[in-house]
C-alpha cells in the first residue's frame, strides 16, 4: 500500500491519476490508520526511499468514515471500532502415529516380559544350557579312580590297534590294488609291492592306516581318518624337506596341514572324547 501511495503522489498532475487517487487514497489513509491504531506509538515513522510518511498525522479510523459506512454489514470490524488483524496461517505440526517396525516389536518385548512376570517366570529367557551359579560342582569320582578307568581304557584300545594291526598283515598289498584275486607266486612276485615306486609305497601306507580307524567299509571322510590321512602327508613332506632345505612353498604347506590336523584334533575333542584318545595314543602325537 506505501509503494502504490506513493506512486500516486509522484502522479497527481494526470488525470487519469487523479481519478485513482480520489478512489484510492482514502483507502490507503484508512489502511494506515488502522496500523497506527495497532501499534500504540504516535511518532512512528515509516521511510521508503526519498518520502517519509508519519503515521501520526492519520486521524483515527471511524473519523474518516461516515456513520452509515461504518454501520454497513461489509465493514464489521469498524463497528466496534476493533483493529483489522491479518490472517495468520500456521502450520499444524504433523504427529507420527504410524507403527513402525521398531515400535512393534519393543510392544512386543515388553508383552512378552509382562506375559512371563504374570507366570512366575523370569522377564527374560535363560539361555539353553545355562547353570545357576548357586549350583554345586560334585565330582562322582575322585582323581584315582578317574586315572585307573584311563588306564584300563588305553589297554583295551591298544588291544584293539594290535588286533587290526594284526589283520592288515595278513591281507597282502600288492600293486594296483589286485589284492584278493588268484594268481601264481611268479605274478605275486612282479605285483609286490617292494618292486613300486615311492609313491605307491605311501600310498599303500595311508590306505592300511586309514583302515584301522574306519568306522564301516569304505570310510574316508570320520575325523580319525581324516586325522591319519593328513598325518601321512606331513610324514612325507617332512622326509622331503629333510632333504631339500630351501624348499619354503613346502615349509609353508608343510605349516597349513599342521593347522588343518589340529582343527579336526580339536573337534574330536569337543564331539567324541574316546575316538580322539585313541588317534592321539595310536599316532603317538603330542598335545
Amino acid at each position: 500500500f506505501f509503494s502504490i501511495y506513493q506512486g500516486l503522489q509522484l502522479k497527481k498532475s494526470s488525470s487519469t491519476m487523479a481519478s485513482i487517487m480520489a478512489h484510492a487514497v482514502p483507502f490507503l489513509r484508512l489502511r494506515m490508520a488502522t496500523i497506527a491504531s495497532r501499534t500504540c506509538q504516535p511518532n512512528l515513522t515509516y521511510s521508503r526511499g526519498l518520502s517519509t510518511l508519519n503515521l501520526a498525522s492519520f486521524l483515527p479510523v471511524t473519523s474518516l468514515l461516515s456513520p452509515a459506512a461504518i454501520r454497513s454489514p461489509s465493514l464489521p470490524l469498524l463497528q466496534n471500532n476493533t483493529p483489522i488483524h491479518h490472517q495468520q496461517h500456521h502450520q499444524q505440526q504433523q504427529t507420527r502415529t504410524k507403527m513402525t517396525k521398531t515400535k512393534k516389536r519393543r510392544r512386543a518385548k515388553i508383552f512378552e516380559r509382562q506375559r512371563r512376570v504374570s507366570l512366575g517366570l523370569p522377564a527374560k529367557p535363560l539361555p539353553p544350557k545355562y547353570i545357576p551359579k548357586d549350583t554345586p560342582v560334585v565330582n562322582a569320582l575322585s582323581r584315582q579312580q578317574r586315572d585307573a578307568e584311563s588306564a584300563t581304557f588305553d589297554v583295551t584300545a591298544a588291544q584293539e590297534m594290535k588286533t587290526k594291526i594284526q589283520k592288515s598283515e595278513e591281507t597282502e598289498s600288492l600293486r594296483f590294488q589286485f589284492e584278493g584275486l588268484d594268481m601264481s607266486d611268479r605274478v605275486k612276485m612282479l605285483l609286490d609291492l617292494r618292486n613300486g615306486n615311492q609313491k605307491e609305497v605311501v600310498a599303500s601306507q595311508k590306505k592300511r592306516g586309514m583302515e584301522l580307524f574306519q568306522l564301516r567299509e569304505g570310510d574316508t571322510g570320520s575325523s580319525a581318518v581324516q586325522v591319519v590321512a593328513l598325518t601321512t602327508r606331513i610324514q612325507q613332506l617332512q622326509t622331503h624337506l629333510a632333504k631339500h632345505k630351501k624348499d619354503n612353498s613346502g615349509k609353508r604347506g608343510l605349516d597349513a596341514l599342521f593347522v588343518r590336523r589340529r582343527k579336526v584334533l580339536d573337534y574330536m575333542e569337543r564331539k567324541d572324547f574316546e575316538s580322539y584318545r585313541k588317534v592321539v595314543k595310536s599316532l603317538g602325537l603330542v598335545r
